[in-house]
């Protein structure tokens, strides 16, 4: 892979994540199972990809976000969260609010409307990315940072970007069956070993994978018991109110394709795109391509109805993203064409606008009219 050089201090860093992960596997007889590999990558105190100090989104980090795009995504946002609130209650909670950057165009929208915000939450794990936001959000003394998902919650819950960073177990079909892809450390480096499957895991591959004794030999894919352990728990905490999580992903049927032979997962270094997990750890982002069909069974069976799911493009539309372009005078052509241009990115089929899906579920409220139209859940 041709990738641009870490500095020595990012270097140093993933040096000593890869020590941590390297102990962690001698003393677990010598493997790991890749979710616990992902964890430690991304999550591991101090040094871990989103716990540590680098910077992750904009021009200098490694990839860029739909509300980096454009305040358009948050104001669009923002007209749904009025909706929701109306029906539950004046607060919203943000799981991983990157820069600050959507928070930010919610609020100011909804100061804008006139729509009081009591309590906006944030579950934030980036130490660097708490300052930024804490910086961002100054002018918002409703704003609070949790370390951890509140027991109880009514009102509207938003996750860009969330579920795709939940560490996911490896699988890869063998003549025999079934079997975990755990990592290991084989001539200084890490590399995967083939491992007999817990029945926990080939529970999970019953439940999860439509047709999965038909699957070739050699196929690897991914378990989500980590992301769907957390829609349960979203599920449970959500009392009157609905939460709507932002992804790319497929419904089951689509999701154990031929094409995804080897599976979906892909990291991120500084806006290069590759797919080798084991690349300098800690200064990478690592994701997985999310099973909606999955998340939204998960949150279900803890409780919650399936509002709807829908791709960006039909809930951005629904949510009135193009009357907010016009806000802007399509004559004043400096300001007017850089939003158009962000919003076809946004909307465009060819672009975000069918790749990344909105998975809505929630108790005691409705959707707007507008994107309830757009609803593909029987596609799930």
């Amino acid at each position: 892979m041709s990738l641009p050089e870490p500095s020595s201090d990012a270097l140093a860093a993933s040096h000593a994540l890869q020590h941590l992960i390297a102990a962690d596997i001698e003393s677990n007889a010598g493997a790991i199972s890749f979710a616990r590999y992902m964890e430690l990558a991304l999550y591991a105190p101090g040094l871990g990809y989103y716990s540590g100090g680098s910077a992750k989104l904009g021009k200098d980090g490694d990839f860029t976000t739909a509300p980096e795009l454009s305040p358009l995504f948050g104001a669009a946002l923002a007209r749904v969260a009025a909706a929701i609130i109306a029906q539950s209650a004046p607060n919203i909670l943000e799981f991983g609010a990157g820069t600050g950057k959507l928070a930010f165009d919610i609020l100011t929208e909804l100061r804008a409307a006139g729509v009081e915000v009591a309590r906006y939450s944030i579950v934030e794990l980036s130490g660097e990315l708490r300052a930024r936001q804490q910086e961002k959000l100054r002018a918002f003394p409703q704003v609070e940072w949790l370390d951890a998902m509140p027991a109880s919650f009514d009102g509207v819950v938003f996750g860009n970007e969330v579920l795709d960073a939940m560490p996911v177990h490896l699988m890869i079909k063998n003549p025999q069956g079934w079997q975990e892809l755990q990592v290991t450390i084989a001539d200084g480096r890490f590399q995967y070993l083939e491992a007999p499957a817990s029945g926990e895991l080939l529970a999970q591959v019953e439940r999860q994978i439509p047709e999965h004794a038909l699957l070739p030999v050699g196929y690897v894919t991914e378990l989500h018991g980590v992301a769907c352990g957390f829609m349960a728990t979203l599920a449970r905490m959500v009392g009157k109110g609905a939460a709507f999580l932002f992804d790319y992903g497929f419904p089951a049927h689509e999701y154990y394709f031929d094409q995804r032979a080897t599976g979906t997962l892909m990291c991120h270094y500084r806006h290069h795109a590759h797919a080798d997990p084991f690349y300098y750890p800690g200064l990478q982002d690592i994701t997985a391509h999310v099973d909606f069909t999955a998340m939204a069974l998960a949150a279900q069976d803890a409780g919650a109805e399936v509002l709807g799911y829908l791709n960006q493009s039909g809930f951005l539309l629904g949510a009135g993203i193009g009357e907010l372009l016009l806000r802007t005078d399509p004559a004043d052509a400096p300001a007017y064409l850089p939003q158009a241009r962000a919003m076809q990115k946004l909307v465009s089929p060819a672009e975000m606008g069918e790749l990344f899906k909105v998975l809505a579920v929630g108790k005691g409220v409705e959707l707007p009219e507008a994107i309830a139209q757009q609803d593909r859940s029987h596609r799930l």
